[in-house]
């Protein structure tokens, strides 16, 4: 089964956060959207998402025949996918759910139509195992939000075709996406694991008493995580190897990391006492901002940032 066919319409299955932000993000780059959900008032949620994103997409750059008018809703998800050339599934993650719904969106999608999960930790090998086509049925995790953030990571399943991942690779690279191929299935995928890891020693950190929520967190921001939206970490210790790079940094510096400072690492106890901590210096931080208005801000300055990196690509 060939799956190299134009893609023009795209389904959007389950229209929460991050299905309302890939529908925002496809319809910037000029796609028909056909969204369906099935929970109550989900089509104005959506149409408010989509409004209310679409100035930051303007800001970003919108691809000719970019338009809200080409968002379409229905409850009925035999209808959204009867036509799709490409579909990104979005519901809740459940293994018992979403077997059911890809044996479902499998049976009355297009079979030369690719189906892709937004799952963030359940991996395509289960979420397939009941499809009459598995071999294109990928996940396509992005990162959130999807119509803001390029990342994207593909994976496929144990019964997933090569095809199917190159073809979902070329498609979300000709959006504007940056799209990683995950070679093996991880839980959690890679970027949430990395992720986690890091939080994981912050939170020991505060837990200790070695510094507040909010110095942890400048720690990041301040520190690291501005070089880290640069390049990425094996990059950054090349550079730290000075002139002799990274052969430099594995053959001198790499040693010492590893017999010392890694054995240091903790692993934090999840109290009550942490939580409440983790809790308070959040909203001391937050001040009176609300959690919207945190989400404002922060895309705006993502927005300026990808902008500027882009003119150093």
């Amino acid at each position: 089964m060939a799956l190299n066919k134009a893609v023009r319409r795209i389904a959007v299955v389950g229209t929460g956060v991050i299905g309302a932000s890939w529908s925002a993000q496809y319809l910037a780059r000029g796609f028909d959207v056909v969204a369906t959900d099935p929970a109550p008032n989900a089509e104005a949620n959506l149409r408010k998402y989509v409004d209310d994103a679409w100035k930051v997409l303007t800001s970003i750059g919108l691809s000719p025949g970019a338009s809200r008018d080409r968002l379409s809703f229905t409850t009925d998800m035999n209808a959204a996918l009867s036509n799709a050339d490409f579909v990104q599934e979005n519901g809740p993650e459940r293994p018992d759910f979403k077997i059911k719904l890809y044996a479902d969106m499998d049976a009355v999608t297009p079979t030369d139509s690719l189906i892709a999960s937004s799952s963030s930790s359940l991996t395509m090998s289960v979420i397939q195992s009941k499809c009459a086509h598995p071999e294109r049925c990928v996940i396509g995790h992005p990162f959130n939000p999807p119509h803001i953030i390029p990342l994207v990571e593909v994976v496929g399943g144990a019964k997933t075709s090569p095809e199917a991942v190159q073809r979902a690779m070329a498609f979300y690279t000709s959006i504007g996406k940056k799209a990683i191929h995950l070679r093996k299935e991880v839980p959690g995928h890679v970027a949430n694991r990395l992720q986690s890891a890091l939080y994981r020693e912050v939170l020991y950190l505060i837990e200790q008493g070695v510094l507040s929520v909010a110095d942890a967190d400048d720690a990041v921001s301040w520190g690291p995580g501005l070089r880290w939206g640069v390049m990425g970490p094996s990059l950054q210790f090349h550079l730290g190897g000075g002139a002799g790079g990274m052969k430099h940094f594995m053959e001198h510096l790499l040693p010492v990391m590893s017999a010392g400072l890694w054995q240091a690492l903790g692993s934090p106890t999840i109290t009550p006492q942490l939580q409440k901590t983790l809790i308070e210096g959040v909203q001391q931080q937050a001040g009176n901002r609300s959690v919207q208005e945190l989400a404002d801000s922060e895309n705006e300055v993502l927005v300026g940032l990808l902008r500027l990196r882009a003119q150093h690509a």
